[in-house]
């Protein structure tokens, strides 16, 4: 995974990192609120292949309380990231019921304009409202 990083734009710190990755998920309309971080340390992307990187000092876990939904983001988390979309995601797990499955893929939907959809590894696509994952909630 190194080698994805190359030539990429990087951000230290935490406000700086913060400002970049939020300003990530504005350009690729994604809800500001889908990465709750804290304590960041370096946020990167490579515009030309679409990675993109952020490490934490620390595990952050985040209740999106509309949903009722418990989510763990890892020190470090990667994916590529496109328009309306973040596929081959690491580092970022939602629990269900006793479980914490990682969640491999975000997407919006076209089709279904205001819906969110989260993808597992083992195939597993949960659907919510995007308004859930706005900046603040």
């Amino acid at each position: 995974m190194e080698d994805n990083k190359e030539g990429g734009i990087v951000k230290k710190g935490h406000d700086d990192g913060v400002e970049m990755a939020v300003s990530l998920l504005r350009e690729f309309e994604l809800p500001e609120g889908l990465l709750p971080l804290a304590d960041v340390v370096e946020v990167g992307y490579v515009k030309g292949t679409g990675y993109m990187w952020i490490v934490q000092q620390k595990k952050v876990e985040h209740e999106f309380k509309m949903i009722s939904k418990l989510v763990s983001y890892d020190t470090e988390i990667k994916g590529f990231v496109d328009k309306k979309r973040i596929k081959k995601l690491k580092g970022v797990k939602a629990k269900e019921l006793m479980l914490w499955p990682p969640v491999s893929e975000i997407t919006i939907d076209d089709k279904q304009p205001g819906k969110i959809h989260f993808k597992s590894l083992a195939g597993i696509t949960k659907t919510f409202p995007v308004e859930a994952f706005a900046a603040g909630q």
